[in-house]
């Protein structure tokens, strides 16, 4: 046979995108919203008022001690930092469960499935004020005095449980598409369930589930705001405070709002970036 008989086909040619293509592409929802919160803070800068809501909420000279010693300012730092902690302790409860919600074993499947359905079931504000005026208040009483929850744990722990439950299930979406053939596979290996769950399922779910985590960590950078009902110093309470002491309202609550907007746009752009790069990684 020649050696014209082995030659690949060409590639197929790529049509370029058209114009309007191109046009529906390009985030100009992003520029926009860049361009007003440019134009916002350089308004916002330039007038008295603004500037100090600004400095209250950013560089407060206020503080609140958050456990061991610890002492962060208020504002700007308590709404990351209960943000952070929060997901952080979602993400391992919400493993957790997510692995129970795939279980074979009916207890830790009837178990888990209790908890997601219930917590998904109630307001977060409402898991909120129930954690921070029945649960730790109970606790208090029921150890005498020796475990007690300061505000700013109360709303992290409300937060994570309430988290955790949608969480486990975007771990469960993640194990669940990964094909039955693979277990069986890992199983065939003389692998345990446990071993296989952990070497082989795991590692590719979490590759699949990582956009969507992202996003979950955008909306509870969000309802972070929701921790001021105990009286939490976030960015939502600590703009009351300042309202509260100089009745300027419209200044105060704008800023806020802006604070708000620029923390979940520079995360939604991470998330965009991070999906973009586990899309050609998966």
């Amino acid at each position: 046979m020649s050696a014209a008989g082995h030659a690949h086909p060409p590639p197929p040619v790529q049509e370029r995108p058209s114009f309007g293509e191109r046009m529906r592409e390009f985030p100009w929802w992003a520029v926009i919203m860049v361009a007003g919160i440019v134009a916002a803070f350089g308004f916002m800068l330039g007038d008295q008022n603004y500037r100090d809501v600004l400095r209250f909420l950013i560089v407060p000279e206020s503080t609140v001690e958050i456990g061991l010693g610890v002492v962060i300012k208020t504002g700007l730092m308590v709404t990351l930092y209960v943000t952070i902690v929060s997901y952080t302790f979602a993400l391992i409860l919400g493993l957790i469960l997510g692995i129970m919600r795939v279980s074979k074993n009916p207890v830790p499947f009837h178990v888990s499935t209790l908890y997601v359905e219930l917590m998904r079931g109630v307001p977060m504000l409402a898991l909120v004020l129930w954690i921070g005026f029945v649960m730790a208040p109970l606790i208090r009483e029921a150890s005498g005095g020796r475990i007690s929850f300061s505000s700013i744990q109360g709303a992290i722990l409300g937060l994570s449980l309430g988290y955790a439950a949608y969480l486990a299930e975007v771990y469960r979406s993640g194990i669940e598409g990964i094909a039955h053939g693979q277990m069986e596979a890992a199983r065939s290996l003389g692998m345990s369930y446990r071993q296989a769950m952990n070497h082989v399922i795991l590692p590719q779910a979490v590759r699949r589930v990582v956009p969507p985590l992202a996003n979950d960590f955008v909306a509870l950078l969000k309802d972070s705001s929701l921790v001021s009902v105990l009286a939490v110093a976030e960015l939502l309470q600590s703009s009351r405070l300042y309202v509260s002491r100089t009745f300027r309202a419209f200044e105060g609550y704008n800023s806020m709002a802006l604070v708000y907007l620029v923390l979940t746009l520079f995360f939604i752009i991470l998330v965009r970036i991070l999906e973009k790069r586990w899309r050609a990684r998966v």
